[in-house]
């Protein structure tokens, strides 16, 4: 620590340049960040997933509707401890979307337990359950609309009609939940299963979308889902089942190989700051041959002098990289969805903040190894002749 000071006057010593490199490095990791967040957020949430649970649906179609009578039979089999249901309802709210937020029909008791992540208060839940009309929403869409418990939620049909021919569904919103960690899907809205199934045409009773099993035993997922497939086999309504993050990664797939784009356009960027940087750290060192000469000659040893001139490189690095990541955290946090909505997660996770240090350390280890070598083998008469 004592040579800090030397190591900050020498980044000072052209202010201009040291300034428009961190510039450089900064803008680089604020664009990494909010990266990070959009590929979150167009996974939908494979990361967060839960590893004991298990969907199945229709085995020619996601859209292909399952008959209820198959919870029983899901439930008895071999390896589940706890099975429900959801259907997809469509709908829209207003003059919004279809789509700007997941409507669906569920019984409210065994999917709140089949996914703690969604926090919901107690006296909330009774209330949910005291009435057949209720309704819970996540965070993100009652903040994004503003709604309040007690609000009547109007809901225009898109796909199911009431059995009178009404296309205008209204719900007492009776609860608000909330994840209980970063990257849980706050967008989506419950509603009662069985008003549902009452409520809709006859000929389409009694028939939901798809179940959601937990199971056991994570290791034993492809077995247990070969034998809940197996209890419907060559039955008008056979079944698919695979582990939800599976599940949700190939729905994601469909959107493209996010993941990838995103790697090439930062992979691209990353080389680019590393011409800046390492172009930048050179023309330093090139410009200090006496300096280091002197050094040298002072009694500062060869490793000493590489040590000296990789730290003005990490310190660059870092110091761009620290701004550059609390930067595009900020934009993310303070800023939002950019779609005004369109993404049901949205924002940087941890574990790419990390990645983000350690490309930093990498970034100036990559730009100051060549010139701190360079400086370390510098010849003392033939720098002073030089300078």
């Amino acid at each position: 620590m004592r040579f800090a000071y030397l190591v900050w006057r020498s980044l000072l010593r052209k202010k201009a340049r040291t300034l428009f490199t961190v510039l450089s490095i900064l803008v680089a990791f604020v664009l990494f960040a909010y990266l990070g967040a959009i590929r979150l957020a167009f996974s939908l949430g494979v990361d967060v997933t839960g590893q004991d649970r298990l969907l199945t649906i229709h085995k020619v179609s996601l859209i292909q509707p399952l008959p209820i009578a198959h919870l029983g039979r899901i439930e008895a089999t071999k390896g589940v401890t706890a099975a429900t249901h959801a259907t997809w309802f469509g709908g829209k709210y207003q003059d919004e979307y279809e789509g700007r937020f997941g409507i669906f029909p569920v019984d409210p008791t065994s999917w709140m337990r089949m996914y703690p992540e969604y926090l919901l208060p107690e006296e909330r839940m009774r209330a949910w359950l005291a009435n057949r009309t209720g309704a819970v929403v996540g965070r993100k869409t009652a903040d994004d609309f503003g709604w309040k418990v007690g609000d009547r939620i109007p809901i225009q049909a898109t796909i199911f009609f009431k059995a009178d021919g009404s296309g205008v569904w209204e719900f007492d919103l009776e609860g608000i939940y909330e994840g209980d960690k970063s990257g849980v899907d706050e967008t989506l809205f419950f509603i009662h299963y069985d008003y549902f199934n009452e409520a809709r045409s006859e000929r389409i009773r009694d028939l939901v979308g798809w179940f959601v099993v937990r199971i056991d035993d994570p290791e034993q997922a492809k077995a247990i889902a070969d034998r809940i497939d197996s209890n419907f086999a060559n039955s008008p309504f056979e079944t698919e089942t695979t582990t939800e993050k599976a599940f949700v990664q190939s729905f994601a797939s469909q959107i493209g190989d996010i993941g990838a784009i995103l790697r090439w356009v930062l992979t691209a960027v990353f080389f680019t700051i590393l011409l800046v940087a390492g172009n930048t750290m050179a023309q330093s060192v090139r410009e200090r041959t006496g300096e280091l000469a002197v050094l040298k000659t002072l009694g500062f040893s060869d490793r000493l002098v590489l040590a000296l001139v990789l730290a003005e490189s990490l310190g660059l690095a870092a110091l761009g990289g620290a701004i550059g990541l609390l930067v595009g955290w900020l934009m993310v946090q303070l800023g939002g969805d950019p779609t005004g909505g369109g993404l049901p997660i949205f924002h940087v996770p941890p574990r790419d903040l990390a990645l983000g240090a350690g490309l930093a350390l990498v970034l100036g280890l990559a730009t100051g190894t060549l010139p701190a070598l360079r400086a370390m083998r510098l010849r003392i008469v033939d720098a002073l002749r030089r300078a």
